[in-house]
């Protein structure tokens, strides 16, 4: 279910609250461990955080008009979910991050690159965290292109 708003802000306003409150406290966790170079913007109808064109200027290969995703944050239909490019890309990652989430507690309940929870509550917050500040800028260019060949 992907949002026309144009901003965060908004796209933050038009949740329910109770979608609004965690969907939020995810964004919390997701800026506080966001490394230097990736920015929060609208993208693909959710909240994107990405590598813009001032700093990896081919963007995305899909639509080089988009800068290159590196995550998504979304309330869909009947989940919400985050959407980690970085471990979709990467078998080292998948398995340090299915490992880490399980050793948490909570329940895993991840696609190929997104998450899906219905309540904050169903999340290891600490786990995305990490993963979130797992990779730099630099190395994520590196693992996008080496991942294009």
């Amino acid at each position: 279910m992907q949002s026309k708003t144009k901003t965060v802000k908004e796209y933050l306003a038009e949740l329910p609250p109770e979608r609004k409150a965690a969907i939020q406290a995810v964004r919390k966790v997701i800026l506080k461990n966001l490394p230097k170079g990736f920015e929060e913007i609208m993208q693909y109808g959710m909240i994107g955080y990405v590598v813009p064109h001032k700093v990896y200027p081919p963007g995305y290969h899909c639509d080089p008009k988009q800068p290159l995703p590196f995550m998504g944050l979304a309330s869909q239909k009947n989940y919400m979910a985050i959407y980690f490019m970085n471990i979709y890309m990467d078998k080292g990652a998948q398995n340090w991050f299915t490992k880490a989430y399980k050793a948490s507690g909570k329940k895993l309940d991840m696609g190929k690159s997104c998450l899906r929870f219905k309540k904050l509550e169903d999340l290891a917050l600490e786990v995305i965290g990490r993963a979130v500040a797992r990779q730099s800028v630099k190395e994520y260019i590196a693992l996008y292109e080496k991942s294009k060949k």
